[in-house]
């Protein structure tokens, strides 16, 4: 294990998390948004995270079963982000509005995105939470590699 490691790790995180955040800011931001270019109303988005690869893990815990110990992580990345559309959005009465529902069982209707408010404040605080995590890990690691120096100073 180098001695940046710790920080490329949480490196990772923090930059998955910042993009989570984004994410999710773009969600609240559309959460009335009743047309979009692809047609329909705006549907709400979500960060899928994969670990980073171990391409040779170091460390071998004896305590785990071996093909369940993958070695110690490489953080973490961005697999894709998604958009949910199995969630129907709200649907509102309103037969003059410009986006309303022409024809069919929901005439008169206009579907709203599928975006909870609540559901994604929660998520954003979890991701910012997750980010200050990662923060300490480094500023952690940075007071570590402080008192090395220290004590080699001596």
């Amino acid at each position: 294990m180098g001695l940046f490691t710790s920080i490329n790790i949480a490196a990772t995180g923090m930059s998955a998390e910042r993009l989570r955040s984004d994410v999710i800011s773009n969600n609240i931001a559309n959460a009335s948004t009743t047309r979009t270019q692809e047609g329909g109303a705006f549907k709400r988005s979500r960060v899928v995270f994969e670990p980073v690869s171990a391409s040779h893990p170091q460390f071998r815990s004896p305590f785990t079963p071996s093909d369940l110990d993958n070695g110690p992580g490489k953080g973490v990345k961005v697999r894709e982000i998604v958009k949910d559309t199995e969630t129907q959005g709200r649907l509102v009465y309103d037969p003059s509005h410009p986006d309303a529902i022409q024809s069919g069982p929901n005439k008169g209707y206009v579907e709203y995105p599928n975006v909870n408010i609540v559901n994604e404040m929660v998520d954003l605080i979890s991701a910012s939470r997750a980010y200050e995590a990662n923060s300490t890990v480094v500023e952690g690691a940075k007071s570590m590699f402080s008192a090395a120096l220290e004590i080699g100073a001596r």
